[in-house]
């Protein structure tokens, strides 16, 4: 099989687990092979159903993904709801932006790794806006920050205290004020 082949084959979502495996580790060294792989995993994840395609050779292509050089393998790593806590930790550390604000977005990324990435660059604090994992007091203090859209993540985020969300009804920005008024609303309605 020659790595074109090995790329159209990934590009079925359906392919069995065992197979990506097989291309995997045949093209280790070819980063474009390595790169559809991580899309082929990616594709086939839903942040819907997040035990769909759970399995120890999902786990691990993922743990050998994000020991690759490939710096689209680590983003898609760092997004993946299968990807294991310590390879998250690990990648919290990475060296570009990118990937460590993709893993302050994902719910299975440690409160404290979350917490470690609050002092990072803004796009890396960005992604925790929005994440129902981040820590309560980190919420607090990006209900507050100058960007709207953090504001409205935060405002959105099931995780946010009450008391933040009844703050942020009063944000100077009318979407941020109204969502968090919607959050508030769904928590009554089923409580």
């Amino acid at each position: 099989m020659k790595p074109e082949d090995a790329i159209t084959k990934l590009e079925d979502k359906n392919l069995p687990l065992e197979e990506i495996r097989e291309i995997f580790e045949r093209f280790i060294d070819d980063m474009q092979v390595v790169g559809q792989v991580a899309m082929n995993l990616s594709l086939r994840t839903s942040v819907y159903d997040r035990e769909r395609e759970k399995s120890p050779i999902m786990e691990e292509l993922l743990v050998r993904l994000s020991e690759t050089e490939d710096m689209g393998s680590r983003w898609a790593v760092a997004k993946n709801p299968h990807t294991p806590m310590e390879v998250l930790t690990k990648l919290a550390k990475d060296e570009v932006n990118l990937v460590r604000a993709l893993v302050a977005t994902n719910p299975n990324t440690p409160p404290s790794v979350l917490q470690s990435l609050f002092g990072d660059e803004k796009i890396v604090r960005d992604g925790l806006s929005g994440n129902p994992s981040t820590p309560s007091k980190l919420l607090k203090i990006l209900a507050d920050d100058a960007d709207k859209m953090v504001r409205m993540r935060v405002a959105e985020n099931a995780s946010t205290p009450e008391e933040t969300l009844e703050k942020m009804t009063n944000d100077t920005d009318a979407n941020v004020a109204k969502a968090a008024e919607v959050n508030l609303a769904k928590r009554r309605e089923s409580a």
